[in-house]
């Protein structure tokens, strides 16, 4: 049986906890991270923890002064402990309480932590690479909340039900104007050329953890990396592709509809980057 923390409580994982009354059941109004905790260490604590109250600022989430970054890693790490999980993904979920659409009785951010081990070698190189499709049906907006990771997931959730009938690992997700934002689950990076492209995040992408580590390393280390529109056109003709998010860090991609594509230059970055990120 595994536990999780609501409101800085632990709970047997079948325990109900939330009223139907709850905004966050009722109209998806939150926020959440996943995070990667390693050996009792959270992995890009500070990015994940700035998004998150960010995000909070942006939603009007009033913030107790007793709700910190700190608070909130202990509460973590516990549960982690009292799941007996070591390499550990962790789902901070923060949500406004009950009330309707128009008389929330607070803003004080309610939050849940889950947490599921890792299987070992999670982070290694995926040398049979993804299989992704296009998923064209629901397109994602590009507005305040795009580089959010809310609880407004239907786009994403549509897209992965799409990859599933397809019998595909991810799908990539278009925005409003048809162009490539992001994957259901990852930021994703094209190569054409030896030159690397990410789209910026006013097409409306998650403002992704390591995708922002990812750009500013390898601009470090001399490689050509820009953020542009993508088209699908553009990601059919590239050379390579990888996705990247804080739990697998860098996934190569092998196939897109019937592109298929190398790894060179992939590899190089994954051999680069990933030592630092972890």
């Amino acid at each position: 049986m595994e536990y999780f923390n609501y409101n800085g409580k632990i709970y047997k994982g079948a325990s109900p906890v939330i009223s139907p009354d709850n905004r966050g059941l009722r109209y998806g109004d939150g926020l959440f991270e996943t995070i990667k905790l390693i050996n009792g260490k959270l992995l890009m604590q500070d990015e994940h923890f700035a998004r998150l109250w960010k995000g909070m600022a942006l939603l009007q989430f009033d913030i107790p002064k007793h709700f910190t970054p700190e608070k909130i890693t202990t509460e973590i790490i516990a549960l982690a402990n009292k799941n007996t999980h070591q390499q550990v993904r962790v789902r901070l979920n923060i949500f406004r309480g009950d009330g309707g659409l128009y008389d929330a009785k607070n803003h004080t951010p309610n939050y849940a932590i889950q947490t599921w081990q890792l299987p070992e070698g999670n982070c290694n190189w995926n040398s049979n690479g993804l299989v992704l499709s296009i998923y064209d049906a629901v397109k994602k907006s590009c507005d305040i909340l795009s580089n959010t990771k809310h609880n407004n997931y239907l786009p994403y959730v549509m897209a992965a039900l799409y990859a599933k009938k397809q019998q595909c690992n991810d799908a990539l997700i278009l925005n409003s104007h048809g162009r490539i934002c992001d994957s259901t689950v990852a930021n994703i990076f094209i190569i054409k050329d030896e030159k690397i492209s990410t789209p910026p995040l006013k097409e409306g992408c998650v403002a992704g953890i390591i995708r922002g580590k990812l750009i500013q390393e390898l601009k470090a280390i001399n490689w050509h990396v820009t953020e542009k529109e993508i088209s699908i056109q553009d990601v059919l003709a590239a050379d390579e592709v990888f996705l990247t998010n804080s739990i697998y860090d860098i996934r190569w991609v092998q196939r897109i509809e019937d592109k298929m594509y190398s790894n060179s230059i992939t590899q190089k970055i994954y051999a680069a980057v990933v030592p630092t990120i972890m």
